[in-house]
């Protein structure tokens, strides 16, 4: 679109705040915490998520869906800078936090890419509406996050697929609609070259979902289990063997995630740590708010966030000035995973005694504990840092690749363990 088309950014701006204050709920102190908490009931769950379509619908309405969606699948078109000024506007109020990932980021981006324009006109408007909320089948039990070597197989029969396998680690499975799905098609050839991506509705005959108790007692983990699923070919997205191309989009849009135009991240709301500002809660309500220890750490965390907010910045325009790399992104998947499970950790010191056991009296303070045991998904959930010091290394830097002795080699003949054989 011609720039002078587009709504200026100040007046957005104010569009946004006047409609944000009159039809949406402020936020309660340390209820925007993004992260896997067991404190709701199903019953508590499954009305959030109702509540988070409602506000998505409402936000479609107003013309507020989408900032970054071109305006043919039922987006603004606008520019980044005004997904960033309605970031800033919704801080403190309620917002459809279980869309953005990964129904924004990366399922519709990746149907964005490269999905058909029958495909785009189906889901991306149903999306923006809160009509359809995505998952990704990605990650399987026997692979980690080596995701070329999927198991998950799809074999041609007619003009339809037969998908066999399972995936794991998918976040709210039980109550989403539709999923993005990496499958093998190809077992000749070497594991990158014989994959396809696929997408099917979650809830039908020959999709399983069993949900996975975590430390905490969170149940928000799920493993699907697909047997003869069947999949009508107009339901593939990329070309057939052609899955690694979408996958690697669809793993920079994953790690790209909370600096994605397509997505809406509220100014100052952490997303898999806890924000500085918690913490002087935390401090307060455990009674060490004037420990001069407790004031290095918040000081620490809050040096973390302004780290991070302006690694994510200059990433961003990098990338969108094609000075740097896609694969930069990485940087920023990176930091912030260590960040976050940093910031758990200086909550669980802040904490001290309460961290072990807590009282309804201890406010903030309270399932300090429990976020410290599952510190580590900040590490692993969105793709590993792992696997970004990887793409760091060699797709940035430089550096060589890592030797596997499976280069080359059809997947078929690969050596795997009894459990993931086919």
């Amino acid at each position: 679109m011609r720039t002078d088309d587009l709504e200026d950014v100040e007046s957005f701006r104010a569009r946004a705040r006047s409609w944000i204050r009159a039809n949406l709920r402020p936020l309660q102190p340390g209820e925007a915490l993004s992260t896997l908490r067991n404190i709701r009931t199903e019953e508590e769950e499954l009305a959030g998520v109702a509540r988070d379509r409602e506000v998505q619908r409402m936000l479609f309405d107003a013309g507020l869906a989408g900032v970054c969606f071109p305006r043919e699948y039922g987006g603004q078109g606008l520019t980044q800078a005004h997904q960033q000024a309605f970031n800033q506007e919704i801080a403190g109020f309620e917002f459809p936090s279980r869309l953005q990932a990964p129904t924004f980021s990366p399922c519709a981006a990746v149907l964005l890419d490269f999905g058909t324009e029958e495909q785009k006109l189906r889901h991306i408007p149903a999306i923006l509406k809160g009509e359809e909320i995505w998952m990704q089948f990605l990650s399987e039990p026997s692979s980690g996050s080596d995701v070329a070597s999927a198991l998950t197989s799809a074999v041609r029969e007619g003009d339809d697929w037969i998908l066999n396998g399972s995936k794991i680690w998918t976040t709210g499975a039980w109550w989403s609609d539709w999923a993005l799905c990496l499958a093998r098609t190809n077992w000749d050839v070497p594991k990158h070259r014989g994959l396809t991506v696929f997408i099917f509705p979650i809830h039908q005959p020959g999709v399983q979902i069993n949900r996975i108790e975590m430390l905490n007692g969170s149940k928000e983990f799920c493993q699907e289990y697909m047997t003869d699923l069947r999949v009508p070919d107009s339901d593939r997205v990329g070309d057939i063997d052609g899955g690694w191309t979408v996958g690697t989009r669809w793993m920079f849009h994953e790690r790209r995630l909370f600096s994605s135009p397509l997505v809406t991240v509220p100014s100052g709301q952490p997303h898999g740590g806890v924000s500085s500002s918690f913490l002087v809660d935390v401090a307060r309500d455990s009674g060490r708010i004037d420990d001069p220890r407790s004031l290095e750490l918040i000081g620490e965390a809050r040096m973390l966030e302004l780290a991070k907010e302006s690694l994510q910045g200059r990433i961003g325009r990098g990338m969108a000035l094609g000075k740097m790399s896609d694969q930069a992104a990485a940087l920023g998947r990176l930091f912030g995973g260590i960040a976050a499970a940093r910031t758990f950790t200086v909550s669980f010191e802040l904490a001290g005694s309460v961290a072990a056991t807590w009282t309804d009296d201890d406010g903030s303070a309270s399932l300090a504990g429990y976020d410290y045991l599952m510190r580590q998904v900040a590490c692993i959930g969105g793709g590993t840092t792992e696997m970004a010091r990887n793409v760091v290394s060699e797709r940035v830097l430089g550096m060589p690749r890592e030797q596997t002795m499976d280069h080359g080699v059809p997947f078929r003949d690969v050596p795997r363990g009894s459990s993931a054989r086919r």
